[in-house]
């Protein structure tokens, strides 16, 4: 798998991709991630990406000509139904996990991230999708192409220690969280107040256990 990201602040990306999981999975060689420089592709000397709005409006807005030349260039091979070009966008369809199963079967991922207020509009005509990682606003796209990065990654073959991990994982199954967890110690004490592990966790039944567990996933809408 191979990711793109077009940036005008690659070095965000660099603390992140370069601890735990996906550390590794770029050493392993399963994924590898590429960050672009969105200046690069400008043509004045001050590497202009932004602009003033047609018909007005407060701030700039992203560049059309930069963000389809670093698209011609990083996606020049013929498209294909394993590649992706998505635009960070607050008015796109919501990330989640059912995306992330599917995107993970790609080869390909190239993601712009936006900044200002946003990118000018054509850019529909260059890009498979928008995504949203939420309902809320962020100063740019960066945190949201780390978060599709992260999702897709960890369900690749091979990425995870443990395979099993993604069984009970929070959104394996749709709308289904996981049943608490708890660890060593088996008693908890903070001055004279006491919070233990549930007894049936720690009485070796393992049917007795597993209905626990799937009594006490989370159901959500």
């Amino acid at each position: 798998m191979k990711f793109d990201i077009i940036t005008i602040f690659p070095e965000i990306f660099s603390s992140y991709f370069n601890e735990s999981i996906i550390k590794k999975a770029q050493e392993k060689k399963i994924i590898k991630i590429n960050v672009h420089n969105l200046r690069d592709f400008t043509n004045d000397k001050r590497h202009t990406v932004d602009d003033t709005i047609y018909g007005g409006g407060a701030g700039m807005l992203m560049k059309i000509e930069p963000l389809y030349k670093a698209i011609k260039k990083i996606a020049k091979k013929k498209k294909t139904s394993g590649q992706k070009i998505i635009l960070l966008s607050a008015k796109g369809k919501k990330w989640n996990q059912e995306l992330a199963k599917k995107y993970s079967k790609l080869k390909n991922i190239t993601l712009i991230c936006g900044r200002y207020e946003g990118v000018d509009d054509r850019i529909k005509n260059f890009i498979d999708e928008e995504i949203s990682i939420g309902d809320y606003i962020l100063t740019g796209g960066e945190i949201g192409a780390m978060t599709i990065v992260d999702s897709i990654t960890r369900l690749i073959p091979k990425v995870l220690g443990n395979n099993e991990s993604l069984i009970d994982e929070s959104h394996n199954i749709k709308n289904i969280l996981e049943y608490p967890q708890y660890a060593k110690p088996a008693e908890f004490k903070v001055g004279l107040k006491k919070y233990s592990v549930p007894k049936i966790l720690l009485s070796g039944n393992h049917k007795l256990i597993e209905n626990w567990k799937e009594k006490n996933k989370k159901r959500v809408k």
